[in-house]
C-alpha cells in the first residue's frame, strides 16, 4: 500500500494512524513521521481520563 494517512480518514475512529515513517536526512539518529487521529475523540477521552484520576485522589483515604 503507498497510501499515508490524512486526517479526513482518521475522522470518527478512535484510532492513531502512522505513516510515511523515514530517517530524517539531517540527523543519524532521528525519524520523521505523519501521525493523524480525530483529535475530539481522543481529547475528550484523555479529558475524561484526567478527570476521574483526579476525582480517584480526592476520595481516597
Amino acid at each position: 500500500q503507498n497510501e499515508y494517512p490524512l486526517a479526513v480518514n482518521a475522522s470518527g475512529s478512535g484510532d492513531v494512524v502512522v505513516g510515511r515513517i523515514r530517517g530524517d536526512l539531517t540527523r543519524a539518529n532521528a525519524i520523521n513521521f505523519w501521525v493523524v487521529s480525530d483529535n475530539l475523540l481522543k481529547g475528550a477521552a484523555y479529558n475524561a481520563v484526567q478527570i476521574a484520576e483526579l476525582l480517584l485522589k480526592r476520595v481516597s483515604p
